[in-house]
């Protein structure tokens, strides 16, 4: 017998089934490479607050959630966190779980305390007496089967498949005698012998392990962490499945796959590990709860970003010149990619009357496109949302049906001359025979002198087209929810953004995260020609939206990379607006310098400005651009309270008036979906510092492409995911500080509160503490904090701060 402990009389099998697929919902998905997006690494964890979510991490992962305690020590210590910080904080604790002064707390802060230390494995245990790293074993033969089962094109020699991924597996352990050579004896005769079905296979595993049910999801939970980034990608999966209204059972094939595993550790160690392992099950089966160490971490936590928003307060405060209310000669809308707020700032320097807003970069446009000779379908909005609407760049002239033949036979021949250079037998002659032909190629790449591409697909469309009815309703909504219903200039850039990089795996990661991981070029150029549709502008003049006649709207990218801006103004010719288009590019390109200048400061190794474009064509470039480094806040409100104040490129910027808003369906919108791919961004870069080998995907420079999914560390191992270490430190330290995001929104807070009780899950974020949200005055000061349950404090002033603080020192 296999087991510890006698059996666990009358195991419930729907309970061990609905402990799997809590496990499985406890981790976050992964994107694949060529589309990733930001992921919130705790989406697990949302419905407990910070304390909970460390002790459930500590337990099944070893992972911190905060930072170490010298961290904030420092901080306090240099006065960046004050008393009034540490004070709100302590306020803002469960009275049960906080020190009972400012100077206990300090104190705290001061002691350094051991890193959390995961529930051991049954590979673990196995390991530790064996002298054998079989937890390290058995993460190379999962990840081996793994990268060809998952893989989307790159292996020239496609894995079978089978029904699911269990079956799949069970396939190919049967053959593998890999375990058997390393003294794992009848592995796959025990994985023969096993049920066919993941699910009686799960069953079968459990009852070998002597699992309790209290223990079983606290386990699962704990092996699927162990497999890193491919549970991951299962769970992507399901989420996609769910989306579409189905469901895939990899997350929890997997679960069925490394139980296998560990049990067959079971039978050869038994003897060995009988004891530890019978005590690993009864922590497994403890109720969490968070020690005092947790409490207060996350106390300690809260006063970092208490203190955070103290500065954001200041320079919301600050007192700027008012700019003319008359028709402005510019508007451009950008995505609130924190990215484009130096920007925008700089644009807006330039001359009074340009304006510039901010919105969702998918632009309201949630859509489903296949661009220019390509039946690739792009899901090009928030991955929280299903495609409504499919376009093409497929042009409808004989010159376009030309060019996408010829563009088609072009990309087949090269996919044809990639496999070539990568076949069995060829690759080994092709260096010597074919190497000279690429010298040219070679030395202009490693020369940095290759030139900035551009989307030059033909202008997109709506495939098929939409009805007259449907082009106005989707117009009037997406400009109400920009709040940009009038004066409109005569011209008005609708800019998306993208990035220009090479040699980079995570590329995706640096274009729109509202366009699901692709440049929001497209859903630009598509809106303004929806917008310069005349029929929709006569019927938008009947719904209180009057376009003037001479207003041109253009569809634009932002390069976030260079800061170049290019401009679709081909889509619409218009001669009348000439003069307009060319002071446009010439403040856009000032602008751009500009802005350089301003991210070269905080770039390694970026001098000056000049230096930022020949970095995005660097080969050996591991940071290109800081993407969403520093993004701390996100701000719904006009841009009257924002504009002229220097945010350093870190706060979301959502155009918002809240008096426009009748309904509120506008703010309905905000909240439920720009904000969470916001939080979902913060969340990330949060992670991926304060617990890297958990949450971070390592160092780039020994990253490898596997799959076309993901990326490992050498030539093999677990995928990794979440952002590479490079993305949030420069080296020498830390370029992202971890804190949770805080919206700022101008709008009555009884509104927002009727808003987050339609929607729990959103409020949980709220309520558990993820994100903090703050409620604006007309002026665009703090007036308002969500302290939970529904509940708003008014924001304290400093004397009542400073009598707080007496209170508790």
């Amino acid at each position: 017998m296999l087991m510890t402990k006698p059996p666990v009389p009358q195991l419930n099998l729907t309970a061990v089934h609905e402990a799997a697929g809590r496990a499985a919902r406890a981790i976050p998905p992964l994107w694949p490479l060529v589309s990733s997006v930001a992921v919130n690494p705790f989406l697990g964890q949302t419905g407990e607050p910070l304390a909970m979510a460390a002790a459930r991490l500590h337990r099944v992962a070893g992972a911190a959630v905060t930072m170490p305690r010298p961290w904030y020590a420092e901080r306090i210590a240099s006065g960046e966190i004050s008393d009034v910080d540490l004070a709100a904080a302590l306020d803002a604790a469960p009275p049960t779980s906080r020190p009972p002064t400012i100077a206990d707390l300090k104190r705290a802060a001061q002691t350094d305390i051991a890193p959390p230390q995961a529930l051991p494995t049954v590979a673990e245990l196995a390991s530790a007496v064996s002298g054998f790293d079989w937890t390290g074993f058995v993460a190379e033969r999962f990840s081996a089967w793994a990268s060809g089962y998952f893989d989307r094109g790159q292996a020239l020699w496609a894995a079978p498949k089978g029904p699911n991924a269990y079956a799949a597996w069970r396939l190919t352990a049967i053959h593998d005698l890999t375990p058997e050579i390393f003294g794992l004896t009848g592995f796959a005769a025990n994985v023969a012998a096993a049920p066919e079905s993941a699910d009686a296979a799960l069953i079968r595993a459990v009852e070998q392990l002597g699992l309790s049910e209290a223990a079983s999801e606290s386990y699962f939970h704990r092996l699927l962490v162990g497999l890193g980034g491919w549970a991951q990608l299962a769970r992507y999966r399901l989420w996609q499945a769910e989306l579409s209204g189905s469901t895939d059972t990899a997350v929890t094939d997997l679960i069925a796959i490394c139980a296998v595993w560990q049990s067959a550790l079971l039978r050869k160690y038994q003897p060995q590990i009988a004891a530890d392992w019978a005590n690993a099950i009864d922590a497994y089966a403890e109720p969490l709860q968070p020690t005092e160490d947790d409490h207060i971490n996350a106390i300690l936590q809260d006063a970092v970003e208490h203190a955070a928003q103290r500065k954001l307060q200041t320079v919301l405060s600050t007192s700027i010149q008012p700019r003319p209310d008359d028709r402005p000669t510019l508007q451009m809308a950008f995505c609130i990619d924190v990215r484009s707020e130096p920007f925008r700032r700089a644009l807006e320097s330039l001359d009074p009357r340009i304006h510039t807003l901010g919105f969702g970069g998918f632009f309201g446009l949630p859509i489903a496109h296949r661009r220019f000779a390509s039946d690739v379908v792009e899901a090009r909005l928030p991955v929280l949302l299903p495609p409504r609407v499919t376009t093409s760049c497929s042009g409808q002239t004989h010159a376009h049906e030309a060019n996408d033949r010829a563009k088609r036979v072009a990309a087949r021949a090269k996919r044809a001359w990639g496999r070539f250079k990568l076949a069995a037998i060829s690759s080994f002659a092709f260096v010597e025979s074919m190497g000279p032909v690429y010298v040219a190629k070679l030395l202009s790449d490693g020369l940095r002198s290759g030139t900035r591409k551009t989307n030059a697909d033909p202008a997109p469309q709506f495939d098929p087209p939409l009805a007259l009815g449907a082009r106005v309703d989707t117009a009037e909504a997406v400009l109400r929810a920009m709040s940009l219903t009038g004066p409109f200039a005569p011209l008005v850039l609708i800019a998306g953004h993208g990035a220009s990089v090479v040699n980079n795996p995570h590329a995706s990661a640096l274009h729109c995260g509202a366009c699901g991981g692709f440049p929001g070029d497209v859903n630009a150029r598509l809106l303004a020609g929806l917008l310069n549709d005349p029929e929709v502008r006569t019927a938008l003049a009947g719904r209180d939206i009057a376009i003037p006649a001479d207003t041109l709207f253009v569809g634009a990218l932002h390069d976030t990379t260079t800061d170049a801006v290019t401009l679709y103004d081909a889509d619409h010719p218009s001669p009348a607006h000439a003069a307009d288009l060319a002071q446009t590019r010439a403040w856009l390109a000032t602008a751009g310098a500009l802005t350089r200048s301003e991210r070269a400061l905080r770039l390694p190794r970026a001098a000056t400005g000049g230096a930022i474009a020949r970095r995005a064509r660097d080969w050996a470039e591991v940071r290109p651009e800081w993407a969403l480094a520093g993004c701390r806040a996100f701000i719904a409100a006009p841009r009257s309270h924002t504009s002229g104040r220097d945010l350093q490129g870190q706060a979301f910027l959502h155009d918002y008036d809240w008096r426009k808003d009748t309904d509120f369906s506008v703010l309905e919108l905000i909240l439920t979906a720009p904000v969470v791919v916001a939080s979902w961004i913060s969340l990330q870069y949060y992670g991926s510092t304060v617990a890297p080998e958990t949450f971070g995907a390592g160092n780039k420079l020994l990253h490898n492409v596997t799959g076309g999914i993901g990326v490992v560390e050498g030539n093999g191992g677990l995928l990794r995911a979440g952002l590479p270490w490079q993305s949030v430190h420069d080296g020498e330290r830390l370029v992202h500080q971890p804190l949770r995001l805080s919206v700022l929104i101008e709008a009555p807070h009884e509104a927002i509160s009727t808003i987050l009780d339609r929607y729990p899950e959103m409020r949980a974020l709220f309520d558990n503490g993820w994100m903090h949200l703050l409620a604006l005055d007309d002026s665009g000061r703090m007036h308002w904090r969500y302290v939970g349950d529904g509940r708003w404090n008014v924001v304290v002033t400093p004397g009542a701060q400073e009598q707080s603080i007496a209170e508790l020192a």
